[in-house]
């Protein structure tokens, strides 16, 4: 037998990548802790939940569980490109985002190919990309935690093949700008892709200066979107792309067969019907945010402004971010140190109900009067 001892039976991107790590679940934080209150503000879901419309669809499509879903999400590809004003040719569904993203990596990079992307922004990426043992170039964000376009730019080289954007961004919740984005574009090469992840799209759309990045005429740019954020169907997994029919063609050929599953694709075509639910998951975020920025400003809490259903705030080193969010969620409160973002000493909340706002308020105040 020959002598394979040199040959590592794992690849080396694989043995030194960090897995993803989410957030402790409702189940974990009451086995360990027994609080009386449990608010989970750490992973952006929509805390109101879904449209009421989801479970009447999803017990009608368990009628078909027993067969193969459709493989190209048909009848939901066809609303959606309806309801982006596209057609369906230019959409791919998948299983939420990350799997989209997987799918982008296995079949556009060549070996020894790179991507750009800011340093503090979704780890999805990082993850996908090292798998497929991509080098990633991170670019710093600015002092104001936003994506640094113009040093992102300087970066581009001839081994670039994708840019990656998160906006709003992953965790800051800030944003670039439409006249950013567009100096941006005339900076990048047509033969490198740049992939719009707008996964809190429909947070940050009515903003006077958020770029929408299907108004513009770029045959390189690759729209991600999902049902997992303001739609309330993280459970689900199921996300989208929207890019040039050419690129929707090549990924086709890529994506895993059966995803979405046949629930899933029930739920999105129910959520997708129901835009009652999605202002008013609006309007309590908006109104959430407000009154969180009023406890910050009265607290002398460093934060910075969000066009996304979370906020970030800036604690003085990464020990007290420890401190502070493990004394949090002894009180129940769930929330999301970002050190595996980039962002050791600063802690992202979502917005939550009425009712959680509140537990989080009391028990910010007793941890940090204790």
């Amino acid at each position: 037998m020959a002598d394979s001892s040199e040959r590592p039976l794992v690849p080396f991107n694989i043995r030194d990548l960090s897995p993803y790590v989410a957030g402790k679940t409702i189940t974990e934080v009451e086995e360990e802790y027994q609080p009386p209150q449990i608010s989970k503000l750490a992973s952006n879901e929509n805390r109101l939940g879904c449209s009421p419309n989801v479970k009447h669809e999803v017990v009608k499509a368990m009628q078909e569980i027993q067969d193969y879903p459709d493989p190209i999400s048909r009848q939901l590809r066809e609303v959606l490109a309806d309801h982006n004003n596209v057609e369906p040719e230019n959409i791919m569904i998948a299983a939420g985002s990350e799997s989209v993203i997987a799918n982008l990596c296995r079949t556009f990079f060549l070996n020894h190919e790179e991507a750009i992307t800011a340093d503090a922004t979704f780890v999805g990426f990082f993850v996908q990309a090292n798998i497929r043992g991509v080098t990633i170039n991170k670019v710093p964000v600015t002092n104001d935690y936003r994506f640094d376009l113009d040093a992102m730019a300087e970066r581009i080289t001839d081994r670039t093949k994708m840019i990656y954007i998160a906006n709003p961004n992953n965790p800051t919740g800030t944003y670039i700008t439409d006249s950013e984005f567009k100096r941006f574009m005339r900076k990048v090469p047509s033969d490198v892709l740049v992939v719009m992840d707008e996964a809190y799209f429909e947070y940050a759309k009515k903003v006077a200066d958020y770029p929408h990045s299907l108004d513009y005429d770029y045959d390189n740019v690759i729209t991600l979107r999902t049902f997992s954020k303001a739609y309330g169907l993280a459970g689900f997994r199921i996300g989208y792309a929207i890019a040039s029919e050419k690129i929707i063609s090549e990924m086709m050929k890529t994506k895993l067969t059966f995803e979405p599953t046949t629930p899933a694709q029930a739920a999105a075509l129910a959520a997708l019907g129901d835009q009652q639910f999605i202002k008013k998951t609006k309007d309590v975020v908006e109104e959430g945010k407000n009154r969180l920025y009023q406890f910050f400003e009265k607290h002398n809490v460093n934060y910075v402004p969000s066009i996304s259903n979370s906020v970030m705030i800036i604690l003085p080193d990464e020990q007290q971010a420890i401190k502070f969010t493990q004394a949090m969620l002894e009180e129940g409160v769930i929330l999301r140190r970002i050190n595996a973002f980039g962002l050791p000493n600063c802690v992202r909340i979502t917005i939550g109900r009425k009712k959680e706002m509140k537990h989080f308020e009391h028990s910010f105040e007793k941890v940090m009067n204790a």
